[in-house]
């Protein structure tokens, strides 16, 4: 296969975009990377495989960066045909001239009829059907290949409408229409508008501030978050109608206005939020950049909370009003949010040991998140829904504890070959038990002071140190995201991490040595 590329050098390339250049930015070492990474593309054939080449693609350089040990990453752009196509780009990672691996979505090469079925301008007309706002000017449209969100690429159309929101606000919105159909796939502005701080009066995390939406009308604002993917928050009481408010505070720190509900849920959803994107490079739940969405006051008497892949949603109970309030607190919202991520990485089965490994993942990320988010009114341990106690004075009661999982009277600290059997959130006891030493060691946390150390561990090794949270959390979402599957179960999940561990920190390091005592130490040998 000989794929076609652009033949322009990169300097030239740069210059169309970015206007002239001078010498000695002609003479740029990226130059090399370039032609060094399209030559691969006419001669290795792992490098066509890899980007998933077609005979019709054209590739287009748009950055290069340069590691200090000499690899290069060149980021292109690709062409179908003539088309440009969104959601075809790629980075190749080369180093000394050798091809070592690309970076896309796109995971098959372009083959689809560019003959649109209908005209230009019934996309057009389509797109400005759904335009909330006024036009400044005549829409525009390109023919492109849309490769991104979809189950196969499709021809379609972008459609560029450029104009002023209802609210005032410009707009310059991309309307992908697909060329055949006609329907409308997606969408988006290019004007980023400025969200709005609001005052957010929690139950469980005190006053925080809160990225709300204006709504350019009478109600003022809404609970939803645009620099967050429209993470939102509603009335389930309402018809699961979005918040809104006309003085941006919302709650009064008590349970008698049910915006202190909501806003917890919506502190808990932003902090979910960036500890994803900041901790572990990941843009939303899906990865996608989407925001979820909230419904607090669910149900009545409702002691739950609940993820639904299907609505993309979180559902919150008010509890029972004697001995649980509202299970809006920050461990059990980055909990619900996390099975979301797992939903679409390993997918783990929510049955037997792969049930218990989901619960458990979302016990260690809704408690990385509690550590993440550092609230003084309620501080980061490893006690999962501790604060949804109306009374607690000691602080010691909890869903479950992640250092001695039979502290609630049901789930195992050590594995067993029975443990598939349990319902899952007590199968999950032994991951969250995993967790805990591989993080913290055989170390007894405080208020639990009749506790010892070899009450921690499974196997007597009461020796056993943690390598920190900030590691062992990019261990677990490595392994979640990099090596477990959907039929995972305790073994396969002690081997997943091993080997997260070592692709992080090598295989003689200690990190990959802490994993394997942790997994001893609750006896997943």
């Amino acid at each position: 296969m000989k794929p076609v590329h652009h033949a322009l050098p990169w300097a030239i390339l740069l210059a169309l975009s970015a206007g002239s250049l001078s010498a000695a930015e002609r003479s740029n070492p990226a130059d090399g990377a370039v032609s060094r990474a399209l030559a691969m593309a006419d001669n290795s054939a792992s490098f066509q495989k890899a980007t998933a080449l077609s005979a019709g693609d054209q590739l287009v350089a748009r950055a290069v960066l340069q590691d200090a040990d000499g690899t290069e990453h060149v980021r292109f752009d690709r062409w179908h045909k003539g088309l440009r196509v969104i959601g075809g780009d790629t980075v190749v990672h080369q180093q000394a001239g050798m091809f070592k691996a690309a970076s896309q979505t796109l995971d098959a090469p372009l083959k689809l009829d560019v003959e649109p079925g209908i005209s230009a301008g019934r996309a057009q007309a389509i797109a400005l059907s759904a335009f909330r706002g006024d036009a400044n000017a005549l829409p525009k449209s390109e023919l492109i290949v849309f490769a991104r969100n979809q189950p196969e690429p499709v021809l379609a159309y972008d459609v560029f409408i450029e104009g002023v929101g209802r609210d005032q606000t410009p707009s310059e919105l991309h309307t992908i229409v697909d060329a055949k159909t006609g329907r409308v796939l997606d969408r988006w502005d290019q004007v980023h508008t400025a969200a709005s701080n609001g005052t957010g009066r929690t139950l469980y995390s005190g006053s925080v501030i809160l990225t709300t939406d204006s709504t350019g009308t009478t109600t003022g604002y809404a609970l939803r978050d645009p620099t967050r993917g429209n993470n939102s928050t509603a009335n389930a009481k309402n018809g699961n109608k979005t918040y809104t408010d006309t003085d941006n505070v919302w709650g009064n720190f008590t349970t008698a206005d049910g915006l202190s509900a909501a806003s917890d849920a919506q502190f808990g959803v932003a902090r979910t939020w960036d500890y994803y994107r900041n901790v572990h490079g990941r843009n939303g739940i899906a990865n996608d950049g989407r925001g979820s969405s909230n419904r607090v006051h669910y149900g009545n008497n409702y002691v739950n909370a609940y993820w639904s892949d299907s609505c993309f949603c979180m559902t919150y109970g008010d509890g029972d009003g004697v001995t649980y309030g509202p299970l809006v607190n920050i461990d059990v919202a980055g909990h619900e949010m996390s099975h979301g991520v797992t939903s679409r990485s390993a997918n783990l089965t929510y049955s037997g040991e792969s049930g218990g490994l989901n619960e458990a993942t979302s016990d260690i990320f809704g408690t990385m998140v509690e550590f993440y988010a550092n609230n003084p009114n309620d501080t980061p341990d490893y006690l999962i829904g501790e604060e949804i106690y109306l009374s607690n004075p000691s602080g010691t009661k909890a869903l479950r504890f992640m250092f001695k999982p039979s502290l609630d009277g049901k789930s195992p600290d050590c594995y067993s070959s029975t443990l598939g059997s349990l319902n899952v959130h007590y199968s999950s006891g032994v991951a969250n038990h995993f967790y805990y030493l591989l993080a913290e060691g055989a170390t007894v946390p405080a208020g639990f002071g009749s506790l010892t150390k070899a009450s921690l561990v499974c196997n007597g090794n009461t020796a056993i140190t943690g390598i920190g949270r900030s590691k062992a959390e990019k261990v677990w979402y490595r392994a979640l995201t990099t090596y477990m599957t959907s039929s995972t179960n305790y073994r396969g999940a002690r081997t997943a991490t091993l080997n997260a561990a070592r692709d992080l920190y090598g295989a003689a390091s200690a990190e990959y040595n802490a994993v394997a005592a942790a997994w001893s130490a609750v006896s997943v040998n």
